[in-house]
């Protein structure tokens, strides 16, 4: 088990709890995770989520020592299909719950870990916290959901994307990526007095209230951007197929030094 779930005073608390690999998403992980987003979602005695995590850290992405087998021979079509799956229509689902969810950040928050704060309504940062995209260095244009132009703007997505840098804690809440930060010791007291003052609020209100924001970025285009913008990204995997490999076993090094050079 890598999900702890919890409700109580109508807020459920989902916990990623695999702090031995910061977090780090293999399938397992991120089945339970989607699994936790549903019973929250459907729970009648639940008002608000708050997504946490154990350890040092809130997620370090993807897993790349994953022990899941890799076949011999992986084609594009299989790279596609398990991505769509565990990266896109996750976080769309996560994103579209009609609940309002609160993220609460703290430490690297790098590539993979930002498909789980960004689908979240609010976002609560710890002053050590750290949200970085180095997968340019693996020959990748930026992780599968791609919400870096919506949440950091056109500019800022590019330097953060050519640059593999990370973004403060302070940076972040001053672009609006981030509602506030707190020290890293207030973190969870201070995501769950949100919570429980967001909990009081009547529970349509709520879901009306997400819901119109949410149309009003997808008629502005998101909704289409994250799907069209998915598919460019399956292009990275295809030029490094066609170079000899799959990905994430080829450029594991460069990936390695893009997240030291961003510290």
């Amino acid at each position: 088990m890598y999900i702890d779930y919890d409700v109580a005073d109508r807020i459920a608390t989902i916990t990623l709890n695999r702090p031995e690999a910061a977090n780090a998403q293999n399938a397992e992980l991120l089945e339970e995770l989607d699994q936790a987003w549903t019973r929250a979602a459907t729970d009648n005695d639940v008002a608000v989520i708050i997504l946490r995590a154990e350890g040092k850290h809130f997620s370090a992405g993807h897993d790349l020592k994953s022990n899941e087998p890799v076949p011999e021979k992986i084609t594009l079509e299989d790279i596609y299909r398990i991505e769509a799956r565990r990266y896109l229509e996750f976080s769309l689902r996560w994103r579209n719950v009609p609940k309002p969810s609160i993220a609460a950040v703290q430490g690297r928050c790098i590539a993979g870990g930002l498909l789980l704060a960004w689908p979240c309504d609010l976002i609560i940062a710890a002053d050590d916290a750290l949200f970085s995209d180095p997968v340019v260095a693996m020959g990748i244009g930026g992780v599968e959901y791609h919400g870096h132009t919506w949440e950091l703007g056109p500019r800022k997505a590019k330097e953060i994307l050519f640059t593999g840098r990370a973004v403060t804690a302070t940076e972040a809440e001053q672009i609006g990526m981030v509602n506030r930060v707190v020290p890293r010791a207030e973190l969870d007291t201070q995501a769950r007095a949100l919570a429980e003052h967001i909990a009081t609020m009547p529970s349509f209100g709520l879901r009306q209230a997400k819901r119109a924001v949410n149309q009003t970025l997808d008629v502005q285009g998101f909704y289409a951007a994250i799907q069209s913008v998915f598919e460019i990204h399956q292009t990275g995997h295809g030029n490094a197929l066609s170079v000899g490999g799959w990905p994430v076993l080829v450029n594991l090094d460069q990936m390695k030094t893009a997240i030291k050079k961003a510290d």
